[in-house]
């Protein structure tokens, strides 16, 4: 069909963005009912790849296989997330917002921007005309997609199985994956959308670059908005106090997976430049940073 609004679909993304989060949100204001929060917008990344690929009708390669990594990640992360609310009973991120009807408004109009922002890539090659040969950063990019969905599909089971457990009530979790980073669920989420992005470059074009906005407002919103500062201000005031913990913390890389032993002994320059920030230990009982 080619065009529609836009040569590259971002005006029609926005607006079915906007409307899709819009009827969760109304649902959600009206009815209290917050289990399908991440449902909407993992879905919406579903949506828009899909939408965007048909509308276009070139089922280039680079699209095709694109779009299916898109839907394969939207998929997974929708249905995790929509097990674990519906098991856990309440997402307790609501707690100050069922009652407030702006808090909660920014919230929805704060997942419509990073829906629409962070599936720009794959928005801008459904959109384009350019069909060049598979190249090595196709291959690099799709690599990095496949390690970055397997790891936070693998550390996102293990959280959930060890959360599960009745013997690890009152506990932090240090099993599997999360023995080397806390965090690595969001760095495989992070990883696997730079490799979104480096998986479109052979297809970009002067003001199409800007599509690597995607990935940098991903990165930034979990390393310093909503993603790690808040897990890690949680869980400094549940366990600060606990030895175990505090060497859990001092010898385990916020998000980079690294063996304890090895991150443990870098110096506290090595663990900046490693995302050991300042932010993620304001809540920690003692002086100065995490070092």
């Amino acid at each position: 069909m080619g065009t529609v609004i836009d040569s590259h679909f971002l005006a029609l993304t926005a607006i079915v963005t906007v409307g899709y989060q819009l009827l969760f949100f109304v649902i959600t204001a009206l009815f209290k009912f917050d289990k399908v929060t991440d449902f909407a917008g993992s879905t919406n990344f579903i949506i828009i790849a899909l939408l965007t690929l048909i509308l276009k009708g070139s089922w280039h390669f680079r699209q095709v296989v694109l779009t299916f990594l898109a839907v394969v990640w939207g998929l997974r992360l929708a249905l995790f997330l929509l097990m674990r609310i519906l098991n856990w009973g309440e997402d307790r991120r609501f707690d100050e917002m069922r009652s407030n009807l702006g808090k909660l408004a920014i919230f929805w109009i704060f997942q419509a921007v990073w829906v629409w922002t962070v599936s720009l890539p794959v928005t801008v090659v459904n959109a384009s005309d350019r069909d060049p040969s598979v190249q090595a950063v196709d291959v690099i990019g799709w690599i990095m997609w496949s390690v970055g969905v397997s790891i936070e599909a693998i550390a996102d089971q293990q959280k959930l199985s060890f959360k599960n457990s009745p013997e690890n009530r009152g506990k932090w979790c240090n099993v599997g994956l999360w023995k080397y980073s806390r965090h690595p669920n969001y760095f495989g989420e992070i990883f696997l959308w730079w490799g979104i992005f480096v998986a479109s470059t052979p297809v970009l074009d002067g003001a199409e670059w800007l599509v690597i906005l995607g990935p940098i407002f991903l990165t930034l919103l979990l390393l310093f908005i909503s993603g790690i500062p808040l897990l890690e201000e949680s869980a400094d005031k549940k366990f600060g106090n606990m030895p175990a913990y505090r060497l859990y913390k001092k010898t385990t890389s916020p998000l980079i997976p690294l063996p304890p032993v090895v991150y443990g002994n870098l110096p506290w320059w090595l663990k900046t430049i490693l995302f050991e920030l300042p932010l993620y230990s304001r809540n920690f009982p003692q002086e100065g940073p995490n070092w």
